[in-house]
């Protein structure tokens, strides 16, 4: 199962809501949250595992946006 790197923390939570289930992921160290919604079925650690994916791009993204390449 995919998880968050060595010294770093995430914080999930998964809410199952009918057909769907709602993945928040949270990075405290920077306060960026994202969220995402999956079929309920879906196991935790896929679950989970997207959720970092996505958290991991919006950081790359403000990151690039901060420091943009001339």
């Amino acid at each position: 199962m995919p998880s968050a790197p060595a010294g770093r923390e995430v914080l999930f939570e998964i809410v199952r809501i009918g057909a769907f289930a709602k993945v928040t992921a949270i990075d405290p160290t920077t306060g960026v949250e994202i969220s995402l919604s999956a079929p309920a079925q879906s196991d935790d650690s896929i679950l989970r595992a997207a959720g970092l994916r996505k958290l991991d791009y919006v950081l790359a993204k403000k990151a690039a946006e901060k420091n943009p390449k001339r």
